[in-house]
């Protein structure tokens, strides 16, 4: 078996960026069973949010698909063994046998095991760590030239913060502030809290771990930067986000060492 293949930059930072939906590729083993065609699975996942985590020194990038094993939900509910688990896609040309399963599940224990690993070495070096998990999401669900989803209900940046100990809104706050702030060709991106998502189970999971001693923002990017539907990346777009993202991080790591 050729296992879940996510790759760990580490340096001498405070905060740790990761990209885990940014993956498609999947398991011999996984891949035989998937019915799911590629086009569908590539709109669901997370593609290019790996082209920011360069805002930090410390980086995770997880290469396989979410479909094969989703590492931003509880364990239980880390493989989509129904349609319910997964929008009602129809994923899997049969049902996900069991030993198969369990070779996923056996990945995400080492995963969160090896992300626990990181986050209390940091800890350890600087005091506190800090988690960007880097997504996005879609707004176009009516087909590809179809009207966008309500902007009002679709801010360009939703920061997943529900479940982050009160100690660190401050810092929250300076984040969310300069994305705001910061010139986007000839606007500003419209940044809010909890409005799409409220944080998945990465963040929840660090939330809960380390309390005062750090905390991680669920960052999910509306899919303004590339075609949901053909895939396409633009990338100024994509390029001036990521400048706005190292001025938001680099305001962070000020705040928490100040």
């Amino acid at each position: 078996m050729s296992p879940v293949s996510w790759r760990t930059t580490r340096g001498d930072d405070p905060i740790v960026a990761t990209a885990i939906h940014a993956g498609h590729d999947l398991r011999v083993e996984v891949k035989e069973l998937m019915k799911l065609p590629e086009v569908d699975r590539l709109r669901e996942e997370d593609p290019f949010t790996d082209l920011w985590v360069g805002i930090a020194a410390n980086q995770v990038i997880v290469d396989n698909s979410r479909f094969e094993l989703d590492l931003n939900r509880p364990r239980d509910r880390a493989v989509y063994l129904e349609r319910a688990d997964a929008w009602g896609l129809d994923v899997w040309e049969s049902p996900v046998p069991a030993a198969v399963h369990e070779r996923s599940l056996s990945l995400y224990d080492q995963f969160y095991a090896e992300i626990g690993q990181l986050c209390d070495e940091i800890v350890e070096s600087h005091g506190v760590v800090v988690v960007l998990d880097l997504h996005s999401y879609n707004h176009r669900r009516q087909g590809p030239v179809a009207q966008v989803d309500d902007p009002a209900l679709n801010p360009e940046i939703n920061l997943g913060t529900a479940t982050i100990n009160p100690v660190w809104l401050p810092a929250v706050e300076v984040f969310k502030e300069a994305i705001g702030e910061l010139p986007f060709f000839d606007a500003h991106l419209d940044v809010r809290e909890n409005v799409k998502f409220t944080g998945g189970h990465l963040s929840k999971w660090v939330n809960a771990r380390y309390g005062e001693r750090g905390f991680a923002v669920a960052v999910e990017m509306k899919k303004i930067f590339m075609d949901e539907w053909s895939g396409v990346l633009d990338e100024a777009i994509t390029g001036s986000i990521s400048e706005i993202l190292h001025v938001a991080t680099d305001a962070v790591r000020g705040e928490i060492s100040s």
